[in-house]
């Protein structure tokens, strides 16, 4: 089953995926995109760390997602992709956005393994930014968060730290139960 979990920065998204991959029973994996290239955000990932089980596996995949999750489905119940954001913005640095965010996307269309919860930014909200690479960024987030949504089976919007249920998994056909 994959999982969606959008939200605004700030908003309690990582700590809400963060509960459902501890609520799995079974060998966890959280795959890290995020990459510290400056004080700010180095201080905000070792404040995600120290609130994380320091017995959790984390790997920092950087751009290469798609090869993370296939070799993440050996031996793993749950599998935590924070954030979808940034890789995309990682994506875009090394000028390899289209191919490998069809290869996501290709990957979440035939999933088929552990459960899948992946996190990211919900931009739809925020002004439109004056640059046109913050635009062209946003752009392609949007277009990337639409098409996992419509992939996931579960999706989960976070907004003051509240989860509002997008889209919940149909757990068999009710006039059959």
């Amino acid at each position: 089953m994959i999982t969606f979990v959008i939200g605004g920065n700030k908003s309690g998204k990582s700590d809400f995926a963060m509960n459902m991959l501890e609520r799995v029973d079974g060998p966890k994996l959280f795959l890290a995109t995020g990459q510290a290239k400056d004080m700010s955000f180095r201080k905000q990932i070792a404040r995600h760390r120290d609130r994380r089980d320091p017995a959790l596996p984390v790997v920092e995949v950087g751009w290469d997602l798609p090869r993370a999750l296939l070799e993440a489905k050996k031996g793993h119940a749950a599998v935590l992709v924070d954030s979808l954001d940034f890789w995309l913005y990682l994506c875009m640095q090394e000028q390899r956005e289209a191919d490998l965010t069809q290869a996501l996307l290709d990957i979440l269309a035939s999933w088929s393994g552990p459960e899948l919860i992946l996190v990211s930014c919900e931009i739809g909200f925020s002004p439109l930014p004056g640059s046109s690479e913050a635009r062209t960024f946003l752009k392609k987030l949007g277009r990337l968060n639409q098409a996992v949504a419509a992939l996931a089976h579960e999706a989960h919007l976070v907004v003051a730290g509240l989860p509002l249920a997008l889209k919940k998994a149909e757990h068999g056909d009710p006039e059959t139960d």
